[in-house]
């Protein structure tokens, strides 16, 4: 396998000198997602020192390797193998990976959710009913990114899908949900951004004081669970005193 060609619909491209990607598809797809991810996993696995960096996102996953200690050929052939091996993998094999869902306590109360009334109009639904659907099922974290710890998550109802902003605003607080077109998920720092905000969390997605500073990874699920003003309040003091410990269960 050649960079430009296609084997079973995967295709590698060049990305500088120490870059490969590995293209599952053109589209956002959960069945495409997985693959990247399962890819992702077994590339970790076995992967030498010479693999430097692995970066998964919607449809691809870039590899970063030292061009001195492993060339490019041979990372192809390496991946090449593993994509084969999956191949190989039974229905039955598959069924047995198991999955985090992480779950986001978020208050979808009042200045916590400027935007939760526009939505539910845009939408011609109540507020109760955009919330009830926003918290219902978990979310495939399908990659990080825009932000440290910034989750594009898939999986949103249509009926609560709205477009952004027109004009985004200049500043954030850390821990808005928002909802963009059809896609869902939340500032983990303070930033610009034109998502529409319907609620707010009180935990931290990106914590760089702690060895592993992200609460989730890509590939993880997110499943959003509906609080009170106070008890937001309380679990930002158990997160802020570092007590606080989040729910994360397997699938």
């Amino acid at each position: 396998m050649e960079v430009g060609e296609q084997m079973n619909g995967v295709e590698l491209f060049y990305a500088g000198e120490q870059g490969l990607v590995v293209e599952f598809g053109k589209d956002v797809d959960k069945t495409i997602n997985t693959k990247v991810h399962r890819l992702a996993k077994v590339l970790k696995a076995n992967a030498s020192k010479a693999i430097l960096e692995i970066v998964p996102t919607y449809r691809s996953l870039l590899v970063y390797f030292d061009p001195l200690s492993l060339s490019r050929n041979e990372l192809i052939a390496q991946i090449e193998s593993l994509l084969m091996s999956e191949d190989q993998v039974s229905p039955a094999e598959l069924g047995k990976e198991t999955t985090n869902i992480v779950h986001i306590p978020v208050c979808y109360q009042g200045e916590f959710a400027p935007d939760l009334g526009y939505v539910a109009q845009h939408n011609g639904i109540s507020v109760d009913e955009v919330v009830s659907i926003h918290a219902a099922t978990p979310y495939l974290v399908y990659m990080l990114g825009f932000t440290p710890g910034f989750p594009y998550l898939g999986g949103m109802s249509p009926r609560i899908a709205t477009p952004r902003l027109d004009k985004p605003r200049l500043q954030i607080p850390p821990g808005s949900v928002g909802i963009a077109g059809s896609q869902t998920g939340f500032y983990p720092v303070e930033s610009p951004g034109g998502w529409q905000l319907i609620g707010r969390t009180p935990v931290k997605a990106f914590n760089p004081d702690i060895p592993n500073p992200f609460l989730f990874s890509a590939g993880d699920y997110l499943q959003f669970k509906p609080i009170s003003i106070d008890e937001f309040y309380e679990i930002r003091e158990q997160v802020d005193a570092g007590t606080y410990i989040p729910e994360i269960t397997k699938s």
